[in-house]
Order: C-alpha cells, then sequence, then structure tokens
C-alpha cells in the first residue's frame, strides 16, 4: 500500500528541513512504498531550495496562494493509495507510518484516520491543557460520530486520507481557504466510509499560530469553525492571520 505525503509550505525554509528529515528516517527502508511531495505554495524565501536538496522529495509549485489549493495540487501531484497531510512545521513522531499502513490494513472500511498535535516548542503545562481541549473536542466528536450523525472529526496536519474516497467526495472544498477544511472534509467522508480519530496517531507540530493568536482566540476559532462547518456546510470565517509572512 503506497502512502504519499503532501507538505504544504509556504515560507518555510526554516522547518521544513526537520519535517523532511522526520519523515525520511522512517522510510529509509520502504522508499518504494513512500512518496513525498511538497508543494512550494508562492514562497518568498528559499523553501523550494531546501525541500530540493533532500534526495526523494519532489517539489511542486501553486502560485495560488492558500492551504487549500497547495493540498489540492499536492493530492493531484501524487499517486499513492493513501494521502498523507501534514504541515511544514510538523514532525513524525515514532512508527507513525507503522500505525497509518496497520489501521489501513485491518480495517478496510476506514477512509481517513488522524490524531491530535504535541507542540514541541509550548511548555508541558501547556501541552496538558492542549489535551484537555483534545478531550472536549473528543467528547464532541463522539456526539457527532455516533449520536448526532453529523459528521467526524479531522485534525488539519496530520491526517491521512484513502485516495478512491478523496475522490468520490471530489476532493476539496472551494468554499474553503483555512478555517474549517478539515472538519469539511470529516463530514463528508463520514458519508461515505469510516473517519477515526485516535490519540495513538499523535504529530509532533509547532505551536507558533497559538503564540501569535493567543490560545483562547485560537481556540474559539477552531471550536466555532468546526461546529459553522458540521451544521451549516459553511466556514463561520475566512480570513486568518499569516504567520509566516516575510517581510
Amino acid at each position: 500500500m503506497k502512502l504519499s505525503f503532501v507538505i504544504p509550505a509556504y515560507n518555510e525554509e526554516d522547518l521544513i528541513g526537520q519535517c523532511l528529515g522526520s519523515i525520511l528516517k522512517q522510510t529509509a527502508a520502504r522508499r518504494g512504498d513512500i512518496e513525498i511531495i511538497v508543494v512550494n505554495n508562492a514562497s518568498t524565501d528559499r523553501t523550494e531550495e531546501v525541500a530540493s536538496s533532500f534526495s526523494g522529495v519532489k517539489v511542486v509549485n501553486e502560485p495560488r496562494k492558500g492551504l487549500v489549493k497547495a493540498r489540492q495540487a499536492g493530492f493531484l501531484a501524487s499517486s499513492g493509495e493513501l494521502i498523507a497531510n501534514i504541515d511544514a512545521d510538523t514532525m513524525l513522531t515514532p512508527d507513525w507510518i507503522d500505525k497509518v499502513l496497520k489501521e489501513f490494513s485491518d480495517n478496510h472500511k476506514l477512509v481517513a484516520i488522524s490524531g491530535p498535535h504535541v507542540f514541541y516548542d509550548l511548555s508541558r503545562a501547556f501541552n496538558f491543557f492542549v489535551r484537555l481541549f483534545y478531550g472536549i473536542a473528543f467528547l464532541s466528536y463522539m456526539l457527532n460520530r455516533f449520536i448526532f450523525r453529523a459528521g467526524s472529526m479531522i485534525q488539519g496536519g496530520n491526517f491521512v486520507v484513502k485516495r478512491s474516497a478523496f475522490e468520490k467526495i471530489v476532493g476539496n472544498n472551494s468554499k474553503f481557504d483555512f478555517w474549517g477544511e478539515d472538519s469539511d472534509l470529516a463530514r463528508r467522508l463520514y458519508l461515505i466510509g469510516e473517519v477515526k480519530f485516535t490519540f495513538n496517531l499523535p504529530i509532533y507540530a509547532s505551536g507558533r499560530r497559538i503564540v501569535a493568536e493567543g490560545a483562547f482566540t485560537t481556540a474559539w476559532r477552531y471550536g466555532i469553525n468546526y461546529f459553522w462547518t458540521i451544521f451549516f456546510k459553511k466556514p463561520f470565517s475566512k480570513t486568518y492571520i499569516d504567520i509566516r509572512q516575510k517581510n
């Protein structure tokens, strides 16, 4: 089962290297089964140069700036049966790839799987409160999935989707630019198969957005856009702070 990584990258020269290194560390013995695609999304720094310096990494240029546009460009350039959507500021946790492949191998009804973020550049105390937030989110996920049957839950920057399922729902939704794009995918994928969120598939991620926007503001925006997407099928907010803007 071939796994394609799709990594949108806008002005990520400082962090894309550690992201790619974490993937290559787990793929040394299985190169033929893994594909790594970095989508250089209108960067004005050395993102393309840094990503291209890694052997076996394919760089695709998407001049139209935007997360959803970059993910779609990466998907179109990929060839794997499974598409791993991670961010340029993330790093794989140990055995991440093995866990993903086992989940899909064991459950043929599974169309997508996702897990939480662990913020490697924030304190343990802060990550404890993040776990509490995820606990509340997980309860909402269980209610929406099994009681209201209104959708499921995907964490953007840490999810894997089956190619055939993604094609069946006609890919990404152009209504979404940033907020709610993962919730919209979860909602539509839930209609055709099993979408699973599990704490057994964490990924290391940067907490720079939380620092830039504030913890309560970030939590509120994620929360309100999740519910707005699930119940109204559109994002609550279209604007967002671009934390990677270069001067």
